[in-house]
């Protein structure tokens, strides 16, 4: 046979292959935090399905290698980690880096979002904050729902006074009625709390990050969809995303998105305490 010839046939014979290889995954069932915004958050409109800034980047990215996403509700946090682990899901849109998972996930690098948590005070607040220790000894409170660096998390048990709180509404709460000093919260989560609450104008955000967590796509080792095309197609599109200026322009939208859905159902005024 001429060899030109069979090295034509072979060609032919690995391109289904190859398609298959790189086509296999047309839809991923994605899931993650139900009460995370503006990350992720039920749709009240269809609360099987997740929204927000961690999901309109997802699609965007899918959409553009050609896949189908799924943003699925699968309970709270610790019901979503454990669809993904078992692999009746494929993926988690916002999983905290943490090494024990490395067992049953593939972090996908660099982080979808990275989580910028900064020190937010009363406006007429005197309190000096330059660096973390400078938080020692100053009352403070996080959010019991707030995911932070593991280096971070030990700093702050071994150094920090912090009062955690069911959400973030009550520690915002604590800190207008002088029962904290400060409070630790994300850029975006605490700016679409303020917001939701109407009392931006009450508190005032220090611009230095006192922790900065990832959040990653984690794909299960026993999903379908998980083979080296996809990790890497998604690894050059998380590489790409940064310097697109699309991120911010979806935070600010989903920030406003979740403001105006909290604006739709009666809210409790954050000086009256919770029963």
């Amino acid at each position: 046979m001429d060899l030109r010839l069979a090295w034509s046939l072979l060609g032919l014979a690995l391109v289904p292959a190859l398609s298959f290889a790189a086509g296999k995954c047309e839809r991923l069932v994605v899931t993650g935090s139900p009460d995370a915004p503006p990350y992720l958050w039920q749709d009240p409109q269809n609360p099987k399905h997740l929204i927000g800034a961690s999901a309109d980047l997802l699609q965007q990215v899918a959409g553009e290698l050609g896949l189908k996403v799924e943003l699925l509700y699968a309970g709270k946090r610790a019901q979503a980690l454990d669809e993904v682990r078992s692999g009746r899901m494929d993926m988690l849109a916002d999983a905290p880096l943490t090494v024990s998972e490395l067992e049953t996930l593939d972090y996908i690098h660099p982080p979808l979002l990275e989580n910028d948590y900064l020190v937010w005070t009363r406006k007429d607040s005197t309190l000096a904050y330059n660096e973390a220790q400078d938080l020692h000894g100053h009352p403070g409170a996080v959010s019991e729902k707030s995911r932070m660096t593991q280096e971070f998390t030990t700093f702050a048990g071994q150094q920090l006074t912090l009062t955690r709180t069911p959400n973030l509404t009550q520690a915002f709460q604590k800190l207008l009625l002088g029962e904290v000093e400060y409070v630790l919260a994300g850029r975006y989560s605490g700016r679409a709390t303020a917001q939701a609450l109407a009392i931006g104008a009450d508190l005032y955000a220090r611009s230095l990050p006192v922790d900065r967590p990832g959040l990653y796509l984690a794909i299960s080792h026993d999903s379908a969809c998980n083979d080296p095309w996809l990790r890497g197609q998604l690894a050059k599109k998380m590489t790409e995303l940064p310097a697109s200026g699309l991120t911010e322009a979806v935070l600010q939208r989903n920030i406003e998105r979740w403001t105006a859905q909290q604006k739709q159902t009666p809210q409790q005024p954050v000086s009256t305490p919770k029963q």
